[in-house]
């Protein structure tokens, strides 16, 4: 391991403890095997952010967002394609992430297979989540995650394997994203449903009708084995359960809504707001940090996408006016967020030269 993955892999593990996101290894290599599928050199990509082949086939290794970002960087500057997350979704085979991908298409229909997927998400350690919204018509299945690329790939992978495993009958009503895809027709194209871009929230709305197809491979025998097996796994996971951690992952999907306020996530948590604080004022807590947390590491993702312009971001992130976004980013990084940006685009330039 080089100086470099060591920095690298040793931030991730520093970055779980603390509840920021990371990646597993697993996630990095099937990335970079969908990459090499559409013509790019993994070595390549690997050695732009500093990593080894040998690095990511650790099974137990993380991976930083950091990290993660500059492979695909790299591979964008490179050669550039539209809609990456959903590209890469397309050449993702069933298997790539074998207990969950199993756990899913054993259920008896698309619904429960929904339903396994957000039960068992933690298995893969990935981060994000994944929520059923069964009481609502049509019935909405929510994907949280770190980027738009991923929310790309993880939605896109759900609607072409599940279309697969019901002999193509499986059909969403439409695809929301809190984006603008590059090219919206063609990922409409590759899903086969209309997309809702600049919503509110990452995922698919589903008929019921399509949430009760059947699923080919039903299996109800292997599904409790390998649901025994799922569930040693989690047990076996360092928790991530605590009040504060909870709390991150309702504000991760609610700073984009522009609602982070501590009663609207009580009720989301199934609390009141007063047993809220109190159990974060237990942990070391207070809310106004956590919040004031989930909108620094907010701010830097958007920023480092380029996709949204300054003024588009402090709004996102329920400031009032664009001087307070800029005072609040120049106090969490001591850069406005100009220079940080022009220090993003400046390293993305480094790699691109460099390779």
């Amino acid at each position: 391991m080089t100086i470099s993955d060591k920095r690298l892999t040793n931030r991730a593990t520093d970055t779980v403890a603390r509840g920021i996101p990371s990646f597993p290894t697993n996630d990095l290599r099937v990335f970079l095997a969908a990459f090499e599928r559409l013509g790019y050199k993994p070595e390549s990509l690997l050695a732009a952010a500093g990593l080894r082949r040998c690095t990511i086939d650790d099974p137990d290794a993380r991976i930083t967002c950091e990290a993660f970002g500059v492979v695909v960087g790299c591979a964008m500057q490179q050669r550039p394609i539209k809609n990456v997350g959903t590209r890469i979704a397309a050449e993702t085979p069933f298997g790539s992430f074998p207990l969950l991908d199993y756990l899913v298409i054993t259920s008896n229909s698309v619904g429960e297979g929904f339903k396994q997927l957000a039960q068992y998400f933690r298995v893969v350690r990935s981060p994000g989540n994944i929520e059923v919204h069964e009481d609502e018509h049509p019935i909405l299945v929510v994907v949280s995650a770190v980027s738009s690329v991923a929310a790309e790939f993880s939605i896109a992978l759900d609607v072409l394997h599940f279309r697969k495993e019901t002999g193509g009958r499986f059909q969403p009503e439409w695809v929301s994203f809190a984006h603008q895809p590059e090219d919206q027709l063609e990922i409409e194209g590759i899903l086969g449903c209309p997309i809702r871009a600049h919503a509110s929230w990452n995922g698919l709305a589903i008929s019921g009708d399509a949430w009760r197809q059947p699923l080919l491979r039903r299996d109800p025998i292997l599904r409790n084995l390998l649901e025994q097996q799922a569930n040693e796994i989690i047990a076996r996971i360092p928790s991530e359960d605590s009040v504060a951690a909870r709390v991150r992952r309702v504000l991760a999907k609610r700073i984009p809504r522009g609602d982070t306020r501590i009663d609207s996530v009580a009720r989301e948590l199934v609390t009141t707001t007063r047993t809220l604080q109190r159990r974060l004022d237990g942990e070391g807590f207070s809310y106004q940090d956590l919040v004031e947390q989930s909108r620094k590491e907010a701010a830097q993702r958007y920023l480092s996408e380029f996709s949204l312009s300054i003024a588009e971001i402090g709004y996102l992130l329920d400031y009032s006016e664009p001087s307070a976004f800029h005072r609040a980013f120049k106090r969490w990084y001591g850069l406005t967020p100009q220079a940080f940006r022009q220090a993003q685009h400046a390293t993305k330039s480094g790699v691109t030269a460099h390779h």
